[in-house]
């Protein structure tokens, strides 16, 4: 079996103590594994930086890496939809995800969404690490499974921990776990995919009151 090249990893890209506006500046520098070649650009985070709750994603989608936002495609549209019904909005939390640029593979003029490998994750970490130090919010809500391991360290099926707040030690910080917004999309049927978005919004309202 060939052995993979270690990654590694953006701890030497990130600065020191840095808020998130020093973070966000350093991030197009990172080089900590490979998936910064191919993609458009570093897509960070959006948002509030003194947010009492953060939105933690997969990774960028092809329309985030065009346009270097996080959640501004279909997903985001429908997070968006879920935010205000949980009764609070974009504007309210801080958005980010675990890996910061687009993994994909190329199928003639199209991009197409590759998951983010247990390497990916790793490399990106000191982000995300760095992004929650500075904002220091009183609930992270993790949405998938990419999220959840970013988050939590180790790896759980979104099944077994979703809807309920895990607190230290069981977390690093408190965190709720819920599907992410594209799995959603995915629900064919257009009473199943009310039927989940219900089940999105009622975990966000969890975890905009204990935010509160």
């Amino acid at each position: 079996m060939t052995r993979q090249p270690e990654r590694p990893g953006a701890q030497q890209w990130v600065p020191p103590e840095g808020d998130v506006s020093a973070l966000r500046a350093a991030a197009p520098g990172c080089r900590g594994c490979e998936l910064w070649a191919p993609a458009t650009q570093v897509v960070f985070s959006s948002g509030d930086p003194d947010a009492p709750l953060v939105l933690v994603g997969e990774q960028p989608g092809d329309k985030e890496d065009r346009e270097g936002a996080p959640f501004v495609g279909p997903a985001g549209r429908l997070l968006d939809e879920a935010l205000e019904a949980a009764e609070t909005s974009r504007s309210e939390v801080y958005l980010t995800n675990a890996v910061k640029h687009f993994r994909f593979e190329e199928r003639g003029p199209r991009r197409i969404h590759k998951t983010p490998a247990v390497g990916h994750i790793r490399a990106c970490l000191p982000w995300l690490t760095a992004e929650l130090a500075a904002v220091e919010p009183r609930v992270v809500v993790a949405l998938g499974g990419t999220a959840t391991q970013a988050v939590l360290g180790r790896d759980e099926s979104v099944t077994s921990l979703r809807g309920r707040l895990l607190e230290p030690p069981d977390a690093p910080l408190r965190t709720l776990v819920t599907v992410h917004p594209s799995s959603v999309l995915r629900v064919r049927g257009s009473a199943e995919r009310a039927a989940a978005l219900d089940g999105l919004v009622a975990d966000l309202r969890i975890a905009v009151a204990a935010a509160r």
